[in-house]
Formats: structure tokens, C-alpha cells, sequence
């Protein structure tokens, strides 16, 4: 790592050790409590709700310090998991060096490690969402030899007393900022939080979402992150949640990452950027077109979509925001730039322009090296989802569309050219299938489809089992229809999911 590196980078332990996280050791973490005079050490896991728990360590000692960063400790499991019985539930866990970061909440020093958990034989733990994302991503670079990554956008609501001051207009809160974005200071702090937490940030903006209902007052916002592994931008997701509600807590708001949050208005979305990569080139797309792989990826994807939202849409609620004519998708096809399809394409500088000379004249004219930003993007996930075993499918259904011989044909036939609500589509529209309309519908979308989640031993059967399981005691089916217009009934749904994973 150069010295410029080393400057730029707002991770105090990157700075102060001088190398990238990937490379941190027990021994690196040891040297920086002692020099930081770190007090408590917390280990971090998410659990089958979707937050973060947290153990705490008081440091007495360098020998103790090193000792729970090489062992881990004990848990039980029983009370993370459902699927974990009470009999057998002692769980290890295990600390991650390179996600170490320093709380920025706390008055005492503190340092924060996301664990993995680990069986009695120390082996890791066959359901643990973090280790079935891992086997996905190893098993598709294995297959392919290629790279697979990607990046979220974390949209959600800051909830708040209205005020008189500054309205803000119904719906029409895209890239607004103060005084009518009046919670961007909230979103600011949490970019620069985030950034010394380790996570690479693309950006954040107010997102169209902007209302007031009775005494309160709603203010839509979006965190975009930049490309990374699979497992390294679930953790940040997690991480941004995580940060976000302490921020709210703060600042004496509520922050929601719920699908919905009124009807009629914008939801929670939490859409995934993917692209391939080989010898750390984007094939995403190639001659600025979108590449062969990236059809194919997009034709596995969309083959097992409606299998995939039992994993990314985990609420009723997620169902409320699923409805056509509010940029979520309904139908099972992709597009190019289009925020109604289920997978969209958006622009990715793959023109060779000088868009950057006609803005500045005086700049001296910058060579195009062909390098591309292209990605592809998944838009039907929201709030509710299960980070880790959302993406986990995604490339396992992304691996499926590479080994399929007719995926490019089948790629074309669920193409849909500009608005998919215009009337010149409204016959291809008639046929294609729809999306669950429930947690009910996507259970068994996922018990018709489970063969492509457990080939390889990714996905374990019980957890599968567990899933259909828990998605079909919602008893949901019909739910939608049966809440049209009823808003009273809505509210009440969506009080109960506020604060979702």
C-alpha cells in the first residue's frame, strides 16, 4: 500500500498499520488496542432476524486480549436460530480481523469484529447465512473462473415530527437537499462513519420518497456502496443498517427500512448491482455492449427470481411494495435503464465521449482506456431481506444461467424495450409470469425450485425447509387484495415490520 493510499484512507486501523484489512493478523490487532488504549472489544454477528448482536469484552489484559481474538468464545445458538435446537445449541464464534473498525458511538474506546460461527467440531456452520453466501461465491469463481461482485443501495425513511418550515412536495424528494431534504446532515454523517469503518461508498442522496402524514413527517434517503466481493458488501450493508439506526437513535428520529411505509407513496427497496470480473477486467459488458456472460447471468436470475424473493422479501409488507406503476417490479423480465423491470441495465460509460471536455473546456482531453463500469441490476429485494442469502442466491442462480445452453434465447424472449407499461408491450407483458403476490406464493415458489439452492451442499436442506416454513406461518396468501384501500389495516401491517432486519 503506497503512501497516498495510506493518507486517503479514513479506516484508522489501515492508517495506523499501515495495510490493507485483508491482511490484518491477531498480532496487528493486539498492537493497536495497546496503542488506541482500547477498553472493550465487541464481536458482531447477525442472527436469523437480520441484526447485529453484539458480545462484549472488557481488555484486562494483553493475554486475554489475545486470547478471545484467536479462540472466539461460546454462544448459544438456539437463541439465534430457529432451526438450532436447545439440546445441541453451543455455538463458537469466530472473529473476522479484516472487518475490525472502532465504534463511533461510544465514549469508552472500543474496537467492533464481525464473527462466523463455527460447530463443536470446529467446523463451520452449514447454515450460517455468511458461510452459505462464502460456498456460493467459491463454488461460481471455481466453476467460472471468474469474479463475481457486486453492491447494494440501502434506501430508507427518516420519521420525524413534521414541521411548517420548508415543505417538502409529496413524491418529489429525488436528490433534493437542505432545507427541503431536512435529514441530510443524518445521511452525511453516516457516509463519513461508514468510511472509517472500512466501506467503500459510491454515494448517498435524498431518494423520491417525501411526505407528511398526520404529525409526522417522512424523508426518503439512499446509500449506494462501490464494488466488492460478495461477502464484503453484505457486511457493509449490515454495517450501513446498523449505523444508520444509531444515528436516528441519536438524533431522537426513527429510521425505517421497511418495503412500505404508506400506500400510494415510495418504498424500501434494497436493489443489488452485480458484474463479473477476470484478472480484475469488468466483463460485464464489452464494445460498449452488454457481454454474452451477463445475458446468460441475467437468464439464470430471472429463471429462479420468484424463487429468490422467499430469501430477499420476508414480510407481508414486502408484497405492498411490489405493485405496478411505482418502480418495483411485478413481472419477470429485464431492460435496459427501465426501474420497472425486474433486472435493469443501467448507463455504464461505456461511450467512448468527451462528455468531460464539453464541461470544461480548458481540461486537457483525458485518454479512454476501455475500461468499463457496467453492471446489471437485481430490483425486487427490500428491507426485510436476508442479506447474505439473498446474494448467495443470486450467484448461484447467476452460475445456473452461465451453465444453461439456451440462456441467451431465453434471455432475448424476457427482454422488454423501454417502458414496460406502454401500450406497444401490453401483449408481451400478458405473457410473462409474475412475481409472488406473498410470502405464501414465494414458499412455494422456493419448495418448486429448492434442487438449484442445495446442488453443491450450498444452500442445506433444513434451512431451505425452515424458510418455506417460516414464509408460510404469515398465512398471507390473498393479503394484498384484501388490504386494498383499507388504510387503517395497512398502517397496523406496516407498524408491525417498522423496523424489519
Amino acid at each position: 500500500m503506497n503512501a497516498d493510499e495510506i493518507n486517503l484512507n479514513p479506516n484508522e486501523l489501515v492508517q495506523f498499520l499501515k495495510k490493507y484489512p485483508e491482511a490484518f493478523t491477531s498480532d496487528d490487532l493486539v498492537k493497536f488496542c495497546k496503542e488506541k488504549k482500547i477498553k472493550v472489544v465487541n464481536f458482531r454477528y447477525v442472527a436469523e432476524d437480520g441484526r447485529l448482536k453484539t458480545l462484549n469484552f472488557f481488555i484486562t489484559s494483553e493475554k486475554y486480549l489475545k486470547t478471545i481474538l484467536v479462540h472466539g468464545e461460546r454462544v448459544d445458538g438456539s437463541s439465534l436460530f430457529s432451526f438450532i435446537e436447545s439440546g445441541s445449541s453451543d455455538l463458537y464464534i469466530i472473529p473476522r480481523y479484516r472487518t475490525a473498525y472502532v465504534n463511533p458511538f461510544t465514549e469508552m474506546p472500543t474496537l467492533e469484529i464481525f464473527c462466523s460461527f463455527y460447530n463443536k467440531d470446529g467446523e463451520p456452520l452449514e447454515s450460517d447465512p455468511c458461510y452459505i453466501l462464502r460456498k456460493a461465491d467459491e463454488l461460481f469463481t471455481t466453476e467460472t473462473e471468474l469474479t463475481f461482485k457486486t453492491f447494494g443501495e440501502l434506501e430508507y425513511y427518516v420519521i420525524a415530527p413534521a414541521e411548517e418550515a420548508y415543505p417538502a412536495v409529496d413524491q418529489k424528494g429525488y436528490h433534493e437537499c437542505e432545507p427541503f431534504a431536512k435529514y441530510e446532515f443524518i445521511r452525511t454523517e453516516a457516509l463519513h462513519l461508514l468510511a472509517k469503518a472500512g466501506c467503500s461508498i459510491k454515494y448517498g442522496h435524498a431518494e423520491v420518497g417525501s411526505f407528511t402524514e398526520g404529525q409526522n413527517y417522512f424523508e426518503q434517503h439512499e446509500i449506494e456502496f462501490l464494488p466488492d466481493s460478495a461477502e464484503r458488501a453484505a457486511e457493509q450493508m449490515i454495517l450501513a443498517k446498523w449505523i444508520l439506526r444509531m444515528l436516528g437513535y441519536k438524533y431522537g428520529v426513527d429510521i425505517s427500512f421497511s418495503p412500505k411505509i404508506l400506500a400510494g407513496k415510495a418504498g424500501n427497496g434494497m436493489h443489488f448491482h452485480m458484474l463479473v470480473e477476470k484478472n480484475g477486467k469488468n466483463l460485464t459488458a464489452v464494445n460498449g455492449k452488454l457481454s454474452d456472460t451477463s445475458r446468460k447471468m441475467i437468464a439464470g436470475i430471472l429463471q429462479f427470481a420468484d424463487a429468490i424473493t422467499a430469501f430477499g422479501n420476508t414480510t407481508p409488507v414486502s408484497y405492498l411494495r411490489l405493485v405496478p406503476k411505482q418502480e418495483a417490479p411485478t413481472n419477470i423480465c429485464w431492460g435496459d435503464q427501465n426501474r420497472s423491470v425486474l433486472v435493469r441495465v443501467p448507463l455504464g460509460w461505456t461511450i467512448n465521449g468527451n462528455m468531460i471536455l464539453d464541461a470544461n473546456p480548458k481540461e486537457t482531453a483525458p485518454s479512454f482506456n476501455g475500461e468499463s463500469k457496467q453492471t446489471f441490476e437485481f430490483r425486487v429485494p427490500d428491507g426485510s431481506a436476508d442479506i447474505y442469502l439473498t446474494l448467495a442466491a443470486l450467484i448461484v442462480a447467476s452460475l445456473s444461467g452461465l451453465k444453461d445452453e439456451n440462456a441467451l434465447k431465453k434471455a432475448e424472449k424476457l427482454y422488454v424495450d423501454v417502458n414496460i407499461f406502454h401500450p406497444d408491450n401490453k401483449e408481451k407483458i400478458a405473457k410473462l409470469k409474475q412475481l409472488p403476490l406473498s410470502c405464501w406464493e414465494s414458499a412455494g415458489a422456493l419448495e418448486q425450485k429448492r434442487t438449484l439452492f442445495e446442488v453443491n451442499h450450498v444452500f442445506p436442506k433444513g434451512l431451505i425447509d425452515n424458510q418455506v416454513q417460516k414464509l408460510k406461518s404469515f398465512q398471507d396468501k390473498g393479503l394484498s387484495e384484501k388490504l386494498f384501500g383499507n388504510t387503517e389495516e395497512i398502517k397496523k401491517l406496516v407498524d408491525k415490520y417498522l423496523h424489519v432486519g
